[in-house]
């Protein structure tokens, strides 16, 4: 029993299957293969661990720090400064004494009415108008 399974997953592994796919899949297949293998094989990979190091290890090269460089301070012109003697203060004497004299106030008497005996012609004959 064990045999006979044995034989049939070995069967089902090996089995060559029909692959639908142009030239152009095959040919991105066989290149991811290509690359695949090559890391395996080029040591880049598990196995290169493995390797013994043949060649001697590569010198260590130690750079010095770069040098600091400090630039100047920017130059700034800035123009003299120009001193202004502030204007001489003014001096205003008070006018005189102004002396307001009150406006006149004209007082006129209330005019007299003055009324004259004018005859009134009434009905026929001249009447006295009176008041």
């Amino acid at each position: 029993m064990k045999r006979l399974a044995a034989v049939a997953l070995m069967s089902v592994v090996l089995l060559p299957t029909i692959a639908f796919a142009s030239s152009s899949t095959d040919a991105a297949l066989g290149l991811g293969a290509f690359a695949v293998f090559n890391q395996i094989l080029g040591g880049v990979g598990i196995f290169g661990a493995v390797r013994p190091a043949v060649v001697a290890p590569a010198p260590v090269v130690v750079t010095p720090p770069p040098p600091v460089v400090y630039s100047p301070p920017p130059v700034v012109y800035s123009p003299p400064p120009v001193y202004v003697a502030p204007p001489a203060p003014v001096y205003v004497a008070p006018p005189a004494a102004v002396y307001v004299a009150p406006r006149p106030v004209y007082v006129a008497p209330r005019p007299v009415v003055v009324y004259r005996h004018v005859p009134v012609y009434r009905h026929g004959r001249w009447a006295q108008h009176q008041h």
